[in-house]
């Protein structure tokens, strides 16, 4: 497995090590459930340099990620990102990402960890000639710190105020010496924001950020029940290179007035969808499991993406790909957990609804 420049400050702190996407990742330190608390709470730092960063520039650069991605690219100004997906021929999802404007004619796109080789094979391969395509991965760390309390946190560790940044919004910045790009576009729902700088600086400011009395470090295992709380996709549960994003995003991420490799399909699943994603809210505090079946009355209709105890609502939820005629917010189902069958409720998501992330 692969190693992030982090990795011996986790075996340090004690952390609970697991493999994600061919890397050796923190799982957990204190413990999943403080971890969410403690994000929820006040702010916690995650070391998210196992993902993949790409840059792509040239005058034909705008036009060749129009073609490779589902979002509208022209539009984006210098300092926006915007999310979107990567499709096959066949509107299967290859990756969903963030497409960073840097500057007129130069993109950053940052890419799942799993997914990063075949990405890049992929991209390479769907490129005009005077497109310019840089593969900074191995030299970019990236730290993501989350929180309602982040802001100070870092205006504290920098010793400067942070520059103001709307969501899904970056700035180029100097930081402890150090090149850096910082932007915000969490995943937990909570006000945050994400530091892309060399690998070389990244210990140096983990060790900062974890001297402050406010922030503690987190793992994937709280990361993931945050995500879920905000009922966010994740690639091999929600998505993946056979399903098209359609019946996920309903439309949203889609730039429908515009050509994109995959798009044929997506408009069939848009104008006619087979299934839909759906939340599921539980009565208990028993969790479905990724691959559980969803019914109605005796019908089996669905199937669990992903599932876990909401440690903020204290009950679990679910996120369920379910026939489109049963989709409906209300509708009660039955999930199958093992050899029994629980009650479960289609609300609207996201499933907690106080986070910080906007303000």
């Amino acid at each position: 497995m692969k190693n992030t420049p982090l990795h011996a400050q986790h075996q340090q702190l004690g952390a609970r090590m697991g493999e994600f996407g061919g890397w050796d990742m923190p799982i957990q330190y204190a413990g999943i459930l403080d971890e969410h608390e403690h994000t929820r709470n006040h702010a916690t730092v995650f070391d998210i340099c196992h993902m993949g960063e790409f840059e792509l520039y040239g005058k034909t650069a705008v036009q060749d990620l129009e073609n490779l991605l589902s979002c509208n690219i022209r539009s984006l100004k210098i300092g926006q990102v915007r999310y979107g997906f990567m499709l096959n021929e066949n509107g299967g999802v290859i990756d969903d990402l963030t497409c960073y404007r840097l500057d007129e004619e130069r993109y950053m796109l940052v890419v799942n960890a799993g997914t990063a080789e075949k990405d890049a094979e992929w991209i390479q391969n769907h490129l005009s000639s005077e497109t310019i395509f840089v593969d900074i991965s191995a030299d970019t760390a990236k730290l993501d710190i989350q929180g309602p309390e982040s802001r100070d946190v870092l205006e504290d560790v920098f010793g400067c105020t942070l520059p103001e940044l709307g969501y899904f919004r970056f700035k180029e910045f100097q930081a402890l010496e150090a090149a850096t790009i910082i932007s915000r576009t969490g995943y937990t729902g909570e006000l945050g924001y994400e530091i892309y700088l060399p690998n070389d600086d990244a210990v140096r400011l983990w060790d900062k950020l974890l001297a402050h009395p406010y922030c503690e470090p987190g793992g994937l295992g709280a990361r993931d029940t945050l995500r879920l709380e905000m009922g966010y996709a994740l690639y091999g549960h929600e998505l993946n290179d056979v399903r098209s994003p359609a019946e996920m995003s309903r439309g949203m991420f889609i730039d429908r007035n515009k050509e994109f490799i995959g798009k044929d399909r997506v408009m069939q699943d848009l104008e006619i969808p087979q299934h839909l994603l759906v939340g599921l809210k539980f009565e208990s505090k028993r969790a479905a499991r990724e691959g559980d079946t969803v019914f109605s009355s005796d019908q089996e209709i669905g199937i669990v993406t992903s599932g876990s105890l909401a440690p903020s609502l204290g009950t679990a939820v679910a996120m369920a790909y379910v026939k489109s005629d049963f989709s409906n917010v209300g509708k009660m189902l039955d999930v199958q957990i093992r050899n029994k069958r629980f009650p479960a409720e289609i609300v609207e998501l996201p499933f907690y609804k106080n986070g910080t992330a906007r303000s």
